[in-house]
């Protein structure tokens, strides 16, 4: 019976639903019974990232046995310090082995007979040319300059050679040579000593060869130098002149 009255009491609930509402604009039921939830839809993509945070503070120490982290990049050089002092001089080595006298060494030998045969064809090419004279073992040239006593003591000493010093009548003879070739008088290699009138060589020994002309020396202290005419004869003379340069090798 129960049943039948709730079949009559819902039939009646739908009869009064399916009224019409009279001209009304909206009618209002009453709500239904809620559905099932529906299934999760897909995940949405991942948003922006955001702002960067502030830095966090510093963690604590690890401990005092932890590994130790990897070498840090060379710095760059500092300056260059200060030269030290010397030190102490060590001991001298064992002397080495003997070697050959260089008369005994062949390869020695060889190569001074190779210098001497090149030092002959070069004066031989020079003395063609007019450049040197030879006499004796002695080698006479000429720049064809003209300078005072102590610039051409100076331009002899910086080729090797020194103020030509004749000493014998043949020397004396190729000396003059280059003298009437270049039409100039020359200085020669001796200067007035201590005592008026005594020259000596430029090493200080006394002279043992003279062509002095006549009356000459006449200076008396005042001409400490001595030139030679063009016709070979010698006159003391003040050094500050300019002379022929001639030097002897």
């Amino acid at each position: 019976m129960r049943l039948l009255d709730q079949l009559l009491f819902a039939a009646a609930a739908m009869a009064v639903f399916s009224l019409p509402c009279h001209g009304e604009d909206k009618c209002a039921g009453t709500p239904g019974i809620p559905g099932t939830p529906g299934a999760n839809g897909l995940p949405g993509r991942d948003g922006r990232d955001g702002m960067k945070g502030d830095q966090g503070p510093p963690g604590p120490m690890g401990p005092p046995n932890g590994l130790p982290g990897a070498p840090g990049r060379d710095g760059l050089p500092g300056p260059e310090g200060e030269m030290g002092e010397p030190g102490e001089k060590g001991d001298r080595g064992e002397p080495g082995p003997q070697g050959l006298p260089a008369s005994l060494d062949p390869e020695v030998q060889k190569v001074l007979r190779h210098l001497k045969e090149k030092i002959l064809r070069l004066e031989g090419v020079l003395a063609l040319e007019g450049m040197i004279t030879k006499v004796g073992d002695k080698i006479l040239a000429t720049n064809g300059k003209e300078v005072d006593f102590e610039t051409m003591r100076q331009i002899c000493l910086n080729a090797g050679g020194s103020v030509v010093t004749p000493r014998d009548e043949a020397e004396n003879e190729a000396v003059l040579g280059i003298v009437k070739e270049r039409n100039r008088y020359a200085y020669l290699g001796m200067k007035e000593g201590p005592v008026p009138g005594e020259f000596l060589y430029l090493d200080r020994s006394p002279v043992n060869y003279t062509n002095w002309r006549r009356y000459e020396p006449n200076g008396n202290g005042a001409e400490n130098c001595v030139e030679m005419y063009t016709d070979g004869g010698w006159n003391d003379k003040k050094c500050n002149q300019y002379r022929l340069t001639i030097c002897e090798f």
